[in-house]
């Protein structure tokens, strides 16, 4: 095991991909541990293979129809419309909006790529600068993992 954390640091600073660095180091501590690599890739398969996991896709995809058909728009401005007269209150509309979306979107993926675009060009034509506006959006898109129904939480339901 102390091998595989080794080779794994050293890895890291000749510039391969983590994901590559990840999966040559768990490949090569399971060869070492006599471990049946086609067995390995059968589990790693039919975990893949789970209908519970179908959630993320359609999660995203929830996201990306809510942006497309204009809903996301809607909700945004009904967040500003709520919050937006106080001090940083475009702040506080992206965070209420997130609260909003999270019931439907279920991933902060989801989440930052569907109501993320909205906020941050609002936020931007408001005069926020971008570090200001990017850790706002991040921070609220955080929340959304934690509000029902969400991807860990139904992940979470069918593993107990």
């Amino acid at each position: 095991m102390i091998l595989s954390f080794i080779l794994f640091a050293i890895l890291l600073f000749t510039g391969l991909p983590i994901y590559v660095n990840l999966g040559f180091c768990s490949f090569l501590y399971m060869f070492i541990q006599g471990f049946n690599p086609v067995a390995v890739v059968q589990r790693i398969s039919m975990a893949a293979n789970s209908f519970t996991l179908l959630a993320a896709p359609f999660f995203i995809l929830m996201g990306n129809i809510m942006n497309n058909s204009g809903v996301t728009t809607r909700m945004f401005n009904f967040a500003n419309v709520l919050v937006g007269n106080r001090k940083g209150g475009l702040g506080y509309a992206n965070v209420l909006a997130s609260v909003m979306f999270a019931g439907g979107s279920g991933t902060a993926v989801a989440d930052a790529g569907g109501l993320g675009t909205i906020e941050i060009k609002a936020m931007r034509d408001a005069g926020f600068d971008d570090g200001f506006t990017c850790a706002v959006c991040a921070s609220s898109s955080v929340f959304v993992p934690i509000t029902p129904p969400s991807l860990p939480r139904v992940i979470l339901a069918v593993t107990v």
